[in-house]
């Protein structure tokens, strides 16, 4: 039987990019208690997908992908070799998901990335803000019926309002999914983003119900989980109540030797080996998870 939110762990835990050089990480999140791994989605010539796809199933892992959207490939822009670059990358995702056995893309996948792209925010006015989310809606159509094809799903991830300025929120994903209205578009949630925005975390995983695609479980700092101040057990019952059973993804990105002057949102590579901690983070939440399912 299918194991119930199988956890996973970003293939950016252990390095960026992430290359055949990297394909003994696998080993190491399968040994950590891990049973997916999520990639972001090669750029062209980073991986061969064949040879990925097998180093993947040997290891015992499932896999997802991350999008990575830029101002080059983004929904939202008003210029229109941008907005067609940005519904090719998705249905070229697509495709490279199909090769690699995911069945989900998520991440982003609106574009207007903000300051980590080199764009600083301003003021939108009203009637930018409701062109872009028409152009994001009718990108996503157009992607998602080439999901759809595939047997994929797109995940519409809120970023905090620091990363962007189009979905911050569960509330912000669902008006978008529900306009696009299609089974292939669907909510990706990751508590990092909504520890910032979210009145109430598990408020707003119940509203996104059936409409939750994809999680990722990420402390308010970035450690590992169980490590800051999330409340993982209302989280839990939260996923338990909207019966969501789909993969579970944990992106510890904060390390423990930073000093002044280290910019926290920089991505930086391990120094230790923190194979420990991880593994120690997998099994807290999998048991949160399994008590709050034993207490339905």
């Amino acid at each position: 039987m299918k194991k119930a939110n199988p956890i996973g762990v970003i293939s950016m835990f252990y390095a960026r990019p992430f290359t055949r050089a990297n394909f003994g990480t696998f080993a190491r999140m399968k040994a950590a208690g891990a049973d997916v791994v999520e990639l972001l989605v090669p750029e062209p010539g980073e991986l061969d997908l064949a040879e990925t796809r097998k180093a993947i199933a040997d290891a015992g892992l499932e896999c997802v992908l991350a999008a990575r959207v830029n101002l080059s490939r983004d929904l939202s822009s008003s210029d229109p070799a941008a907005y067609k670059a940005g519904i090719t990358y998705l249905e070229a995702s697509v495709g490279i998901a199909a090769e690699l056995g995911a069945k989900i893309v998520g991440g982003p996948l609106y574009g207007a990335p903000l300051v980590f792209a080199g764009r600083a925010p301003t003021p939108v006015d009203g009637n930018e803000r409701r062109r872009r989310i028409d152009a994001v809606v009718a990108g996503l159509v157009q992607s998602g019926r080439r999901a759809a094809d595939c047997g994929i799903v797109l995940g519409v991830e809120p970023l905090n309002r620091f990363e962007t300025d189009v979905c911050n929120t569960a509330r912000h994903a669902i008006e978008i999914v529900d306009r696009v209205g299609a089974g292939s578009v669907g909510v990706m949630l990751d508590t990092f983003h909504m520890n910032m925005e979210e009145f109430d975390i598990a408020d707003a995983i119940r509203k996104t119900g059936n409409r939750l695609v994809h999680f990722q479980a990420n402390e308010n700092n970035r450690g590992f989980v169980g490590s800051g101040h999330i409340d993982w057990a209302s989280v839990a019952r939260a996923i338990r109540d909207v019966d969501y059973s789909g993969p579970i993804v944990l992106e510890p990105f904060r390390r423990n030797d930073e000093a002044a002057g280290v910019t926290l949102a920089q991505w930086r590579a391990p120094a230790v080996d923190e194979d420990g901690p991880l593994a120690a983070s997998v099994q807290f939440l999998a048991a949160t998870l399994a008590f709050a399912r034993q207490t339905a």
